[in-house]
């Protein structure tokens, strides 16, 4: 089976925005009474779920065999050549508290590779995207990672763990060392936003640990068509399901794997 990437990436977009007006709606009467905890610091809320149904519904018509993986509701993957990857609202905590950014992203994986992304940032009403051999962009214009050569010269992404605080201390070593030795530090509270900032040059690097596929899936692939490269803490490909990635520009992802490498690894 193969699709019309261009009509199908079309309609992500559609349904993303919508989803992401949808969260915005709901976000200006949103109360605390309305959080479930699903574990340690680990929070869903009603937006979170019927965000993912309407994402699901509208997939489901477009590629009708397609497998699911969302957050929220996990269905079979195996064995199917496309399959949707979808987290309906990246940033849970910060909508929570009413606090930008936070994100819906929507993947689509053929035969182990990524080839659709869509992430619609919902506070700046911003869609980065890109399908098939397409640049990546942003509300029409394409972007591109910076240019930048040295850690010295990086502002450096990244989130905090929450729940598995296993790796605390090589994290608050590589945190101390970048703190010293880039342009600084910062955690947003979204990977998905974190990689697209990648993309478009608001950051140079990105690293983190204990992710889910679909925070990561489709800002990989948006990342990596505006010229990033990514990978995992020990070089490998094992990004999107193995729980930790490395990325940046081009320029200075040798010296930002080596040092993260190093620290997260030893």
């Amino acid at each position: 089976m193969s699709i019309d990437l261009n009509k199908a990436g079309e309609l992500v977009i559609a349904t993303a925005r919508e989803a992401g007006s949808y969260i915005r709606k709901e976000q200006r009467s949103f109360s605390s009474k309305q959080i479930s905890v699903k574990g340690l610091h680990d929070f869903v809320t009603h937006v979170d779920k019927a965000s993912e149904e309407f994402i699901y519904s509208k997939l489901k018509d477009l590629i009708p065999d397609a497998g699911f993986l969302g957050e929220e509701q996990t269905s079979e993957i195996e064995g199917k050549d496309y399959k949707w990857i979808v987290d309906p609202l990246d940033g849970t905590t910060n909508f929570i508290h009413g606090l930008h950014p936070y994100s819906v992203s929507i993947g689509l994986m053929k035969e182990n590779e990524m080839v659709l992304g869509v992430v619609y940032e919902v506070g700046a009403d911003e869609t980065f995207y890109a399908w098939g051999s397409s640049p990546a962009y942003c509300n029409g214009k394409q972007i591109r990672v910076s240019t930048i050569a040295k850690v010295k010269d990086s502002l450096i992404a990244t989130g905090f763990p929450y729940s598995n605080f296993t790796r605390i201390d090589a994290f608050n070593k590589s945190m101390e060392y970048f703190m010293r030795n880039s342009h600084g530090v910062r955690r947003l509270g979204s990977a998905a936003t974190d990689l697209v900032y990648v993309a478009r040059g608001n950051f140079e690097a990105f690293y983190e640990y204990n992710l889910s596929p679909w925070d990561v899936a489709a800002a990989t692939f948006i990342l990596q068509q505006a010229g990033g490269k990514i990978c995992d803490f020990s070089g490998g490909n094992d990004y999107i399901f193995g729980k930790e990635i490395i990325a940046a520009n081009e320029a200075v992802m040798k010296e930002f794997y080596s040092i993260v490498h190093k620290i997260m690894t030893t």
